[in-house]
Parts: structure tokens; C-alpha cells; sequence
């Protein structure tokens, strides 16, 4: 029952995450009013707000105007629902659970905003360091997560610094969103996966990149969604990649 209960959980959390990835690069309360159609405007009613169910009763539409419902929304709820499961039978249920959620949500929530406007807000960067700091001083053994903050900061220092010295590098290439982001993957998972997290990121990255710049010339792809990627196999896969590779 614990991945079933965890997989809902994050579905209504998942709507909520809606609400941010909405609402927070438009300078708008993610508390108050409501949530509202974005065309209309009208206040949503709570049995049309069912996490992906409603998207699916609703056909995708406004209950009100009849305007289409961006398929983002159902994606974001089932991703985030779909993740959490995950990571109930990664971590199993302890008090080091909630903050996985967190990182998880953060991810997601980066992720589509950056898609869509290419900035990745500190109000959830920032956050993440903070959480990386506070996981280090809880008493755990959880491989693949900071032990202690020794850890921890040389996770802050080493994943955003060696964005840092890409964005030197580069010229601009690199924003100060994604340094901050990987500091904060850094702060939770430790430096070597917040290496691995640049490496995996990078190389989907440019796989995507070059698929989209040949079809339609675009040349601005967002690299925030492709380090939460990449953050997200170093989370569950980290440990094994690292080890595979290092011995």
C-alpha cells in the first residue's frame, strides 16, 4: 500500500506544483485566489480539480470558456505521483522521505518553468541548498544522500562551482539559475553526483538540442530541465553509476 498511497500523494501534491509552475515566474501568489482557469479566469471547482481524473472527464477543456486545459497539467500531476512511488521504494518510508519529495517537486517545478521562460527562480533554488544543509545534519545512513555537512558543502562548492566556470567559459553560455540549481543537487546528493548530474544533463542536453536545432533552428534550449534529469538518475540510479565506473 506504501508506493499506492505515496503515488496519490504526489498526484495532489502535483496539482499544487501547477499552481507554482504557473503562477511564480508570473509574480503572482501561489496561496491566493484559487486556482482559476488562465483564459476565463473563473475560480475552479474542487470536482474539477481531480488530479489528471478531471483532465480526462473534462476532455482536456475549461469547464466554463471550453478552452483547451495545457496537457502540462496531467503530465506534471502524474509525474510527480509517479515519482514519489518511486522513491517510497527507493528510501522507504522515514523521516528522510519528505525531503526527497521536496527535491523531487523542485525538479519538476524548475523543469517546466524554465521550458517555458528560461529562468530558474531562486525561491526554489535556493530552497534546495537550504534542504542539502539540513539532511546533513539529520542522523542517517541513506546511500547516494549527504552524510554529514562536510559533505554537503563541498557538494554546494564543487556542483555550482564547476557550472561556474562553464558560464566563465562560455561567455553567458551557462545562467546563474543552473549553477545554483546544481549547488543545490550538490548540497543533497554530494559532489560526485552533482558531477554526474552535470554529465548526464549535458549529454541528454546536446542529444536534444541538436535533434531540435536541426528541425526548427531554435538555438535557446533551456539546460535547467536536462540537469533535473539528471539529478533524478543520480538520486536513484547514482550510487550503481558511480560505483560501476569508479569501482
Amino acid at each position: 500500500m506504501g508506493p499506492i498511497i505515496c503515488l496519490i500523494f504526489g498526484l495532489v501534491i502535483g496539482s499544487f506544483l501547477n499552481v507554482c509552475i504557473y503562477r511564480i515566474p508570473r509574480n503572482i501568489s501561489i496561496v491566493k485566489p484559487f486556482s482559476f482557469c488562465p483564459d476565463c479566469k473563473n475560480s475552479i471547482k474542487p470536482w474539477h480539480n481531480i488530479p489528471v481524473l478531471s483532465y480526462i472527464i473534462l476532455k482536456g477543456k475549461c469547464a466554463y470558456c471550453g478552452n483547451k486545459i495545457s496537457i502540462r497539467y496531467p503530465i506534471v500531476e502524474f509525474l510527480n505521483g509517479f515519482l514519489y512511488g518511486i522513491a517510497y521504494l527507493n528510501f522507504g518510508l522515514n523521516f528522510i522521505l519528505p525531503f526527497i519529495f521536496l527535491f523531487i517537486s523542485a525538479l519538476i517545478v524548475i523543469s517546466f518553468i524554465d521550458l517555458e521562460f528560461q529562468i530558474i527562480p531562486d525561491v526554489i533554488s535556493i530552497p534546495l541548498i537550504i534542504t542539502g544543509l539540513i539532511i546533513s545534519l539529520l542522523p542517517h545512513g541513506f546511500d547516494g544522500l549527504v552524510s554529514n555537512i562536510k559533505e554537503s558543502l563541498l557538494g554546494i562548492l564543487i556542483g555550482g562551482g564547476s557550472l561556474y566556470i562553464v558560464a566563465l567559459l562560455s561567455k553567458g553560455g551557462m545562467g546563474g539559475g543552473d549553477i545554483k540549481l546544481n549547488a543545490g543537487v550538490g548540497a543533497i546528493l554530494g559532489w560526485q553526483n552533482a558531477l554526474l548530474t552535470v554529465f548526464i544533463g549535458s549529454l541528454t542536453g546536446s542529444i536534444v538540442g541538436i535533434i531540435i536545432l536541426k528541425k526548427t533552428g531554435n538555438r535557446k534550449i533551456p539546460f535547467g530541465p536536462f540537469l533535473s534529469i539528471g539529478a533524478l538518475v543520480s538520486l536513484f540510479f547514482g550510487r550503481e553509476i558511480l560505483q560501476f565506473y569508479l569501482g
